[in-house]
């Protein structure tokens, strides 16, 4: 039996939107933090306390006893990093995954970037790709009737970049808890997706791989590693589908830049 969707009204979307926005400013910090020499640890401190100083709550932190509140994720570990005392290199691929509670509903979001100069011209392939499968599969949203028209947009931009999604990792509903239904696929699946309402409110997060879509996890029971240690990417924003369209919680301009491409106008929450 599936899990029952919660459906937000405008007001309730809007409250998430701030906690959108604090994410927003957190992982502009983390990115900002992130050069070589520094710590893991050190990129998810700068995160910490933009969401300490807006009075917000982390909502990994302490999430099924994650002990940080971002996760930091580096080369071939493709999400759930727990940060520490690792060093961050020249040309280190890194992926930071955060989120914030605000009034008791919550944001959520990721970015992947190069740390000072690329190791390679595959390197910066993963990471653009796997941020245009993020809006790709937005735009999706934007006009589709089921979540697997979100899944197909995300993996063809995959395919057609010879990448591959992290298998059996996917998005999310978001709202009063963090992970709720319906579950939001990077890749197509067979069976019948849930349906796309005014009221539906997701965290779409592709994870790409450049090499093979299996993974492990590292003993720390949350480190998910590439199984061939190859170099992976993680983008994700939560969004707000209502009657007029839809509104990126975590982007400060509602996504009108990642959006552009794609022709789509989102529309506001006003």
């Amino acid at each position: 039996m599936r899990d029952r969707i919660e459906y937000k009204t405008r007001d309730q979307m809007r409250v998430m939107a701030q906690a959108g926005v604090i994410v927003e400013q957190a992982l502009a910090a983390a990115r900002s933090a992130a050069s070589p020499g520094v710590t893991t640890l050190d990129i998810e401190r700068a995160a910490a306390a933009v969401i300490a100083d807006a009075g917000a709550t982390s909502n990994f932190l302490g999430y099924h006893g994650f002990p940080a509140t971002a996760c930091v994720s580096v080369n071939d570990e493709v999400v759930h990093g727990i940060p520490g005392d690792r060093v961050i290199m020249d040309g280190d691929v890194v992926s930071v995954d955060c989120g914030a509670i605000v009034d008791g509903w919550h944001g959520d979001s990721a970015l992947t970037v190069i740390v000072g100069d690329p190791r390679s011209d595959a390197d910066v392939h993963l990471v653009e790709h796997a941020r245009r499968s993020l809006w790709a599969g937005i735009a999706a949203l934007a006009t589709a009737s089921r979540l697997d028209e979100v899944a197909a947009a995300i993996e063809d931009v995959t395919v057609d970049a010879g990448l591959h999604p992290l298998l059996g990792y996917v998005g999310h509903g978001i709202g009063t808890a963090m992970h709720q239904a319906p579950d939001v696929m990077n890749y197509r699946t067979r069976g019948r997706a849930a349906r796309v309402r005014p009221g539906l409110c997701v965290a779409i997060e592709p994870m790409l791989v450049q090499g093979t879509p299996d993974s492990t996890v590292l003993e720390d029971d949350w480190t998910v590693v590439s199984a061939d240690g190859s170099r992976g990417a993680h983008w994700e924003h939560s969004i707000a589908v209502h009657d007029d369209g839809i509104w990126v919680l975590t982007a400060s301009d509602g996504g009108r830049a990642g959006l552009a491409p794609f022709g789509i106008e989102p529309a506001p929450l006003n």
